[in-house]
C-alpha cells in the first residue's frame, strides 16, 4: 500500500489530482497504520497525495474550475 500510495501521489500531480491526492492519502495512512516496513515511501505517498491536493485548490483559485485548462 505504500508503494501504491507514492505512485500514486506522483502521478496526480500531472493528471486527476481530484481523484489520485485523496487516494493516496488515504493509503498512506492505512499501511502506516498497519505498521508497513516501507514507511518512507509511506510518508513520501502521503507527502504527495497532501500536494496533489494543493494544487488542485491553487488550480481551481487561479483558474475558478476544477478542470485544466491550456
Amino acid at each position: 500500500m505504500a508503494v501504491a500510495a507514492f505512485i500514486l501521489g506522483l502521478v496526480g500531480l500531472l493528471v486527476l489530482n481530484v481523484f489520485l491526492g485523496p487516494i493516496a492519502v488515504v493509503l498512506a495512512s492505512v499501511a502506516l497504520w498497519r505498521g508497513t516496513t516501507r514507511r518512507g515511501r509511506a510518508f513520501l505517498g502521503l507527502g504527495l497525495g497532501i500536494a496533489d491536493l494543493v494544487v488542485l485548490i491553487a488550480f481551481v483559485h487561479v483558474d475558478s474550475t476544477v478542470s485544466w485548462s491550456f
